[in-house]
C-alpha cells in the first residue's frame, strides 16, 4: 500500500512542534533540577537521586577521575552524555542544561560584536582545569556550571528567599485578621520548599553574585557564557565535532539569513553558506523554524568537523600546561604554609588532602546540612582549598543525629558514613577562654555548653564552686569543663554560647601536642 503523502500544511507545522518540543524539554529539566534542589535539603531524601545531577556532569566526573584516580560506580552516568554528545551534538547545552535554560530566559536578539577568537577562552579554560585535575587540583572547578548554579541557590538566593519569606511573615503575622492565613501558609510551605529554620551564609551576595555576573553577560552576547566560557561546553563541543547528526543547509536555500539572526550561539555565518560549527552549535533547531524555504536540514555525517580559526593551537595549549602546573606548584606550597598556621575543620571523616583532590565545589553538602554549619571556605585553606567545605560553629553545628553531607556528596569527598560511625567521628576539640566565659570570668552562672552537649557521657562537666560576690554574699557557681577524651568537637556548645563576638567555648581541628 503507498504511503499517504504529507500534506504542506502538516510539513509547515512539523518544525515548530521540534521547536516546542525542545522547550518543553529545556523547561520540564529545569523544573527537575530546582525539585531536586528543595528535596536536597536534610537527610530525608532519597539516597539514589540526591547526587543524580552532578554525576551526568561529564567535566565534573572527568576531572575528579583525573585528580583522585579512581572512576566512582556513579560516575558512568555521564557516560550517557557523552554518547548523547557523540550522537546528536550538544544537545545537553541546548535541551537539559539547566543553566543554559535559566540563560535562555533573559534572551537578547541583537547580534553580538564579540570576535570569534574570543571563543578560545573556553577551550583554555577547559585544558587548565583537566591539566590541574592531572595535578589533584580541582580548585577550577568553581567555573563548572552546575557548580554556579547549585551553589549560588544554595549558598546565596535560597537563604536569601527564606530569609524574605521569614521576615514577611513575621510582619504579616502583626495583623489579627492575616494570622489564620499566615499560620496556613506556613505549614504549606515549611518544610517543604523553605526549612523551618533558615540558615545563615555568610558572603552569599560572593556566590550568587557570580551566576548574576553570567546573566549579565547576556547584554553583550546570547548565551556568552556558552559560546565563550563554558568549560563544560568546551568539553561538549570537542566531542560534537565527530557527532553523527550535524546542522546544515541545503539546495533550497536562498541566503536571506534569518537564521544567523536567531542562532543564541551565533554560528551561523552567511560567508560559509550559513552552515555552522557543530562544536558550537546547541541544536536548539531556533533556525529550523524560522527558515522560510525550510533550507535548513539534519543530516549524518561520518567525517571529523574541520578546525576552525578559534580552535587552540598547539603554542596556546602549551602555554595552558605550563600555567596550570606553575598554578597548581603555587597553591600546593602555599597548602603547607597554611597548614602550619591553621587547620579548617572540616566535615565528618574527611581526610584533608584526599578532600582537596576530590572536592568539586558544588555546594551540595552546604545545602543538605540543616542547620548551616557546611559553609564553602573562603580564607580558610587557602586558594587551593578555595569553596570546599569547612565548619563555621559560630553560624551552625554538626548535628548529632545527622549524616546528610556524606549522603549527598556526588563523589564521596566526604565519606558515606552511617549514622552510627559519624557520631564516632572526632571533628576537634573544645576549649574554654575563661577570659571570656561568663562563670570563668565574670561570676555569673551560665552552663549552656553542659546542657547542649550531645554526647552520651556529656564531654562538657560542671565543677561547683563557691564565690564571694561584690556585696560580699556567698555564690554558688557551675564553672565548665571539657573532658578531652569524650569531646567529638561537634560545635553545638560553641553555637549556643550566649557571649556575644567570639565564643567563649570554640572548637579548634587537631589533636593538641603532647608534651
Amino acid at each position: 500500500m503507498a504511503r499517504k503523502p504529507v500534506s504542506k500544511a502538516v510539513r509547515a507545522r512539523l518544525p515548530r512542534y521540534w521547536v516546542w518540543t525542545r522547550r518543553a524539554v529545556q523547561y520540564l529539566s529545569l523544573l527537575g533540577f530546582l525539585v531536586w534542589f528543595v528535596r536536597l535539603r536534610g537527610s530525608e531524601s532519597p539516597a539514589a537521586w540526591v547526587d543524580l545531577p552532578m554525576r551526568l556532569d561529564p567535566l565534573a566526573m572527568l576531572s575528579h577521575l583525573l585528580a583522585a584516580r579512581r572512576l566512582l560506580a556513579g560516575s558512568a552516568l555521564a557516560f550517557l552524555v557523552l554518547a548523547l554528545t557523540l550522537g546528536v551534538g550538544r544537545a545537553w547545552c541546548g535541551w537539559l542544561c539547566p543553566l543554559g535554560t535559566v540563560l535562555d530566559l533573559f534572551p537578547r536578539r541583537r547580534p553580538s560584536r564579540v570576535p570569534d577568537l574570543w571563543r578560545k577562552a573556553k577551550h583554555l579554560l577547559l585544558g587548565a582545569i583537566l591539566i590541574a585535575a592531572l595535578c589533584t587540583n580541582l580548585t577550577l572547578l568553581v567555573l563548572d556550571p552546575l557548580s554556579i548554579l547549585l551553589r549560588a541557590l544554595a549558598s546565596g538566593l535560597w537563604p536569601a528567599a527564606e530569609q524574605a519569606f521569614g521576615a514577611a511573615e513575621r510582619a504579616l503575622y502583626g495583623f489579627p485578621a492575616l494570622r489564620p492565613l499566615v499560620s496556613s501558609l506556613d505549614r504549606l510551605v515549611r518544610p517543604h520548599l523553605l526549612g523551618a529554620n533558615p540558615v545563615d551564609f555568610r558572603a552569599g551576595t560572593v556566590y550568587a553574585g557570580l551566576l548574576l555576573a553570567v546573566l549579565a553577560l547576556n547584554a553583550v552576547a546570547p548565551r556568552f557564557w556558552c559560546r565563550y566560557l563554558c568549560p563544560l561546553g568546551a568539553l561538549l563541543g570537542l566531542l560534537s565535532k565527530v557527532s553523527l547528526v550535524r546542522r546544515g543547509v541545503n539546495v533550497r536555500c536562498n541566503a536571506c539569513g534569518a537564521c544567523a539572526r536567531v542562532c543564541p550561539t551565533g554560528t551561523i555565518r552567511s560567508e560559509e553558506g550559513y552552515t555552522s560549527d557543530p562544536a558550537e552549535c546547541t541544536m536548539c533547531l531556533e533556525c529550523l523554524e524560522v527558515c522560510p524555504q525550510r533550507a535548513v536540514v539534519f543530516r549524518i555525517h561520518l567525517r571529523p568537523e574541520r578546525r576552525q580559526v578559534y580552535d587552540p593551537g598547539r603554542r596556546e595549549f602549551l602555554l595552558t600546561m605550563g600555567a596550570a602546573l606553575l598554578g597548581a606548584a603555587v597553591l600546593r606550597g602555599e597548602r603547607h604554609a597554611r597548614a602550619r598556621l591553621s587547620k579548617p575543620i572540616r566535615p565528618p571523616g574527611v581526610q584533608e588532602d584526599r578532600l582537596l583532590s576530590t572536592c568539586l565545589r558544588c555546594g551540595a553538602c552546604s545545602r543538605a546540612c540543616p542547620t548551616g554549619a557546611i559553609q564553602p571556605a573562603l580564607g580558610e585553606s587557602g586558594w587551593e582549598g578555595f569553596w570546599t567545605p569547612v565548619l563555621l560553629f559560630r553560624l551552625g553545628y554538626c548535628a548529632y543525629s545527622c549524616n546528610a553531607c556524606g549522603q549527598v556528596c556526588p563523589v564521596e569527598a566526604i565519606p558515606p558514613l552511617t549514622l552510627e560511625e559519624k557520631r564516632r567521628q572526632v571533628l576537634g576539640r573544645a576549649y574554654i577562654d575563661r577570659d571570656r566565659c561568663l562563670p570563668w570570668a565574670d561570676g555569673r552562672p551560665c552552663i549552656v555548653c553542659e546542657e547542649m552537649c550531645p554526647v552520651p557521657e556529656k564531654a562538657v562537666v560542671l565543677e561547683n564552686v563557691e564565690v564571694v560576690q561584690d556585696d560580699g554574699s556567698p555564690l554558688l557557681l557551675q564553672r565548665p569543663h571539657v573532658v578531652e577524651a569524650r569531646c567529638i568537637g561537634c560545635g553545638i556548645c560553641e553555637y549556643k554560647c550566649p557571649v556575644p563576638g567570639p565564643a567563649a567555648i570554640r572548637v579548634y581541628a587537631g589533636e593538641p601536642a603532647r608534651f
